[in-house]
C-alpha cells in the first residue's frame, strides 16, 4: 500500500513537472521520431545530458553560451561536446572514471560537463577557491583519474598525480597542446554511443567548517528538480540569463542546466565584477541573473550608488542561494531591481527546499519560502519529536526524492521519517514561510538562554554604518557563551564598541548584545559568499591573524 502511495506521489510529481515544462516552453510537441531521441538520451544521460539533448533538438542555431571568447549555438556546444567525448575515449578514460572539474565560469566549463555525461563519467566539481592541501585531499578521496583545470592552476595541481594527462580548459592559446580545444579540432564530427553507466555528478560541500564532502547524486531520469524551480519562478525558453554564481557551486550548475534545458542563452564571465555583469545585462538584455547574496549586495551597492547608470528593465527574475539572504538586503535590492527577487533555499545534500517568491518577500523580508509541489519541509527537536505551530524552532528536514546518496568518504546526514536534515534551524510564519534561524551547531546557551547568532546578524546588518556583520559564540566562565560580533564598516564610516552593543541592546533582548566587538575591513568569505566562522574563531583564538 504505502509503495503503491509512493509511486503515486512519484507520478504525480512528474507530472506536475511536466507541466511546467510545456507552460515555461522547455517541453513542446514535437515530432514523435524527435521525442523519442531526446527521451533515450534522457534516459541514458540524465537531466545533466538530457538537458542539451533537448536544447539541440529545439534549438539547434539559438545562441547557447556568451563568454569572453564570443558565443556558440546549441548545436555548436553538442558538436564539441561530442568530440571531446570522443577524444577523451582515444585517451583511455571509461565509464565510471571520475573528472576532476577546477574551472571558472566559461564554455570549457559546459564543454567537459556534457562531455563527461556522455562518457557515462562521474564529474566531480572542484571549488576554484582550493588551497593546495585541500584539493589534493580531495581528488586523492574521489579518486581522480582526469583533471580538467584552467590555465591558471597550473603550479596548484602540479603535485596531483592523475592516471591521465591533464587538461587545459581555458588558456592563452584555446587551441594549444594539452587543451581541450586540441582534443575537439582532432575529433571533429565524431561521436560516442550512449554510455551503458548513467554519468554521476559529484558537488562537494561548502567546506566552511572543514574539508568539503563529496555529495553525489546518479542522474536518473527525472524532471522533478527542473519542475520545482520552474513551477516557482518563471523562467521561460529562448530568453537569456545571467549566470554569475560559480558553476561548481550547486546554484551556478543547477541553474546553467536549467538555462540550457529551456533553450536559453547562458551569459557569463569567468570572474564576477559587478560593473561587467550589469554592462553585459544591459548589453544582452539578460531576464534572469543567477548570483548569491553578497554578490547581490555588491551589484546593489553600485546601483545605489550611481543610479541611472546601468540598465536593468530587462531583469523579470533575479534568484540567489548559497548563503543567507538578510531581510534588509532584500528590501535594497527591491528597491533598485523591482519586484524581481527569487529567495532559494536548499543544501548540496538535500537539493532543493523552498522558494521565496517577490510577494512572499514583500510580506516577509528574508523568508526561505514555502516549499514546491511534491516536497515536505518539517521541523524536529533533538529527541525527534516534530516542532508545530507559528514561530516555533526546530531542526529542518526536507523530503523532495532526490536528496545525495551519502558522503563519497562515508557518513550521511541525519533522517527522521524519510526526510533529510539540513543541518539548520528554522521556524514557519503564520503564513507557512519558513525563516531560517542559523545553524543547527551555532546555537550557544549565554545565562540560560539560547541565541542563535543570526538575528543578531540580520539585526546588525541594518545598522547604517555597517556594511556587513558575523557573529559567532565564544566560552565564557562566568556565562557559558558569549556572544562575539565582527563587524566591517561602511567606507568612511567610523563605529565603536559601544555604538555597536548600544543598537542591539535598543532592538533585542539583553542576553544577545554581544560581549565582545571586533573591526574588519571585511569578513572571510568561501566563493559562494559564506561567511568562513571558522576563520573567525581562529581570529578569536590568536590564530591566523
Amino acid at each position: 500500500m504505502q509503495k503503491a502511495a509512493g509511486l503515486g506521489l512519484r507520478g504525480a510529481v512528474e507530472g506536475h513537472a511536466a507541466y511546467h515544462g510545456f507552460r515555461s516552453g522547455m517541453l513542446g510537441i514535437d515530432p514523435p521520431r524527435k521525442v523519442a531521441r531526446v527521451l533515450r538520451t534522457l534516459d541514458a544521460l540524465g537531466p545533466i545530458g538530457g538537458a542539451l539533448a533537448v536544447a539541440e533538438s529545439r534549438h539547434a542555431e539559438h545562441t547557447g553560451v556568451i563568454d569572453e571568447r564570443g558565443s556558440l549555438t546549441f548545436a555548436e556546444i553538442a558538436a564539441r561536446s561530442d568530440a571531446l567525448a570522443y577524444g577523451l575515449r582515444a585517451r583511455g578514460v571509461q565509464e565510471g572514471e571520475t573528472i576532476g572539474i577546477l574551472c571558472r565560469n566559461h564554455r570549457g566549463f559546459l564543454a567537459i560537463t556534457f562531455a563527461a555525461a556522455k562518457l557515462g563519467a562521474r564529474a566531480l566539481y572542484l571549488n576554484t577557491d582550493f588551497a593546495g592541501p585541500q584539493l589534493r585531499d580531495v581528488c586523492a578521496r574521489e579518486q581522480v583519474s582526469l583533471l580538467v583545470h584552467d590555465e591558471e592552476y597550473n603550479e596548484l595541481v602540479a603535485p596531483i598525480e592523475t592516471r591521465h594527462p591533464t587538461l587545459l580548459a581555458w588558456a592563452e592559446d584555446p587551441a594549444g597542446a594539452d587543451t581541450i580545444g586540441a582534443v575537439i579540432a582532432a575529433n571533429a564530427g565524431r561521436a560516442l554511443p550512449l554510455p551503458k553507466r548513467t554519468p554521476q555528478v559529484v558537488l562537494l560541500t561548502s567546506g566552511t567548517t572543514g574539508t568539503p564532502k563529496g555529495a553525489p547524486r546518479h542522474s536518473g531520469a527525472t524532471l522533478s528538480p527542473m519542475g520545482a524551480i520552474l513551477s516557482k519562478v518563471p523562467f521561460r525558453a529562448g530568453e537569456s540569463t545571467y549566470v554569475a554564481a560559480p558553476l561548481f557551486h550547486a546554484l551556478g550548475f543547477t541553474e546553467m542546466i536549467v538555462t540550457v534545458s529551456l533553450g536559453s542563452t547562458v551569459v557569463m564571465r569567468r570572474k564576477f565584477v559587478p560593473e561587467h555583469v550589469l554592462a553585459d545585462i544591459a548589453e544582452h538584455r539578460c531576464t534572469g541573473l543567477i548570483v548569491v547574496p553578497v554578490m547581490l549586495r555588491r551589484i546593489v551597492d553600485l546601483l545605489e550608488a550611481e543610479p541611472g547608470r546601468f540598465d536593468t528593465s530587462s531583469l523579470r527574475v533575479v534568484l540567489l542561494s548559497g548563503a543567507q539572504l538578510e531581510a534588509e538586503l532584500a528590501r535594497r535590492a527591491t528597491r533598485v531591481l523591482g519586484p524581481v527577487l527569487y529567495n532559494f533555499y536548499g543544501s548540496t545534500e538535500v537539493a532543493w527546499a523552498t522558494f521565496a517568491t517577490p510577494e512572499d518577500l514583500r510580506a516577509a523580508p528574508g523568508t526561505a519560502g514555502r516549499p514546491p509541489f511534491g516536497t515536505f519541509v518539517r521541523l524536529y527537536d533533538h529527541d525527534g519529536a516534530r516542532v508545530k505551530g507559528p514561530g516555533k524552532t526546530g531542526r529542518i528536514f526536507v523530503g523532495n526524492g532526490f536528496q545525495f546518496e551519502g558522503y563519497t568518504g562515508g557518513g550521511h546526514k541525519d533522517m527522521i521519517d524519510g526526510l533529510m536534515s539540513t543541518g539548520d534551524v528554522g521556524h514557519f510564519d503564520e503564513g507557512g514561510r519558513l525563516f531560517i534561524d542559523g545553524r543547527d551547531d551555532d546555537m550557544i546557551v549565554s545565562g540560560g538562554e539560547n541565541v542563535f547568532p543570526a538575528e543578531v546578524e540580520e539585526l546588525l546588518i541594518t545598522h547604517p554604518g555597517v556594511a556587513e556583520a558575523s557573529v559567532i559564540g565564544a566560552e565564557d566562565p562566568d556565562w557559558g557563551w558569549r556572544l562575539v560580533a565582527f563587524v566591517a564598516p561602511r567606507p568612511g564610516v567610523e563605529l565603536t564598541d559601544d555604538e555597536i552593543r548600544e543598537f542591539v541592546k535598543a532592538n533585542l533582548a539583553r542576553y544577545k548584545v554581544p560581549r565582545e566587538v571586533h573591526f574588519v575591513e571585511e569578513l572571510p568569505r568561501n566563493p559562494t559568499g559564506k561567511v568562513l566562522k571558522r576563520e573567525l574563531r581562529a581570529r578569536l583564538a590568536g590564530v591566523g591573524g
